[in-house]
């Protein structure tokens, strides 16, 4: 392969998305969800070069634009474009007009009218991402809105998964933790269940969204059931700062009773995965010897991101078009 190019030849024959943005896993189809995973595998190739950069982006600026603290997302994004060869934009909300009162609707037209070519948003009102593909050119990419969505996370696991179990179908993969306030929780059960996995959710009763069963999934609040012959064990981040009021008793009983332990995840197939989005608590949500064991890929997700938001950059500014027009 050129050190200074990416062979699109080994996508599928499909090398485009239907849309400008990427809002949610909801919007993509099944084909659409392939071509991004597909991708990747071509992207994460460059990770391992001497010279981690190639000109598919070269001339494309990317906005990020993220409302809401962030270290895995933010700074995944930001190595993603350089190695793309974008442009790159980070705003700092702490020292922008949205503290002097400036909507968010009038920052992206603000930031439209310098003409990028994608925005990448983080923000912590549902929809957000959605308000602004309908007022801006550019392309917007949902790194995370609310308790809505967070494709990109979803995508990346999904990515990860069949690395490892070299499919996604059939496979039994059980998610653990904060159901009620989770967007990764919304984006993976939309993607699993769409590519014909067995999904199971797990978590307190007073975490467990009342319509979660809708979206095709099998609901517990016993742990040692959803955990049994999973292929898969995803765990949730506990997110306190969005919880007004008790949801359980004390961390430490959250722990007992939901905490994935070395003892629950003999339960689970011998080869089973053991996954979090981060970032992680330990001691609440899952114990140290369990994030950092042999079965542990969390690291791995974190270096898949990359080569996931590559792949979504890469397709949304044209993908192949853009490289020959370039």
């Amino acid at each position: 392969m050129s050190p200074t190019t990416v062979h699109v030849d080994q996508q599928p024959a499909a090398t485009a998305l239907r849309s400008k943005d990427l809002l949610g896993i909801a919007d993509l189809t099944p084909d659409e969800i392939n071509l991004i995973l597909d991708t990747a595998d071509v992207m994460k190739e460059v990770g391992s070069r001497p010279i981690k950069k190639v000109p598919a982006l070269r001339g494309k600026t990317v906005v990020n634009l993220f409302f809401e603290p962030s270290t895995r997302t933010r700074t995944s994004f930001e190595i993603a474009e350089k190695r793309l060869s974008a442009d790159t934009l980070n705003i700092a909300i702490a020292t922008s007009s949205v503290v002097k009162g400036e909507t968010l609707a009038d920052t992206a037209l603000n930031l439209e009218a310098m003409q990028p070519d994608m925005i990448v948003l983080r923000h912590s009102s549902s929809g957000a991402c959605h308000l602004l593909s309908r007022i801006c050119r550019s392309a917007i990419i949902n790194a995370g809105d609310g308790m809505h969505e967070h494709p990109t996370q979803a995508l990346l696991d999904a990515f990860t998964i069949r690395e490892r179990k070299k499919q996604l179908k059939g496979l039994k993969v059980a998610i653990i933790g904060d159901l009620l306030h989770s967007r990764v929780l919304r984006s993976n059960i939309l993607l699993l269940t769409k590519m014909g996995a067995d999904v199971w959710v797990c978590g307190p009763p007073t975490m467990m969204p009342t319509d979660v069963r809708r979206f095709g999934v099998s609901a517990t609040s016993n742990v040692e059931q959803a955990v049994r012959d999973a292929d898969v064990i995803m765990m949730l981040r506990i997110q306190l700062e969005r919880m007004e009021g008790a949801y359980f008793p004390s961390l430490r009983e959250y722990f007992n009773v939901f905490g994935m332990t070395e003892a629950r995840m003999t339960l689970a197939k011998p080869d089973v995965m053991i996954m979090h989005p981060g970032p992680m608590n330990r001691g609440v949500e899952i114990a140290s010897e369990v994030a950092d064991g042999p079965y542990s890929v969390i690291l791995d997700q974190v270096a898949n991101g990359v080569a996931v938001r590559m792949a979504v950059l890469y397709l949304l500014a044209g993908g192949a078009e853009h490289e020959e027009a370039a």
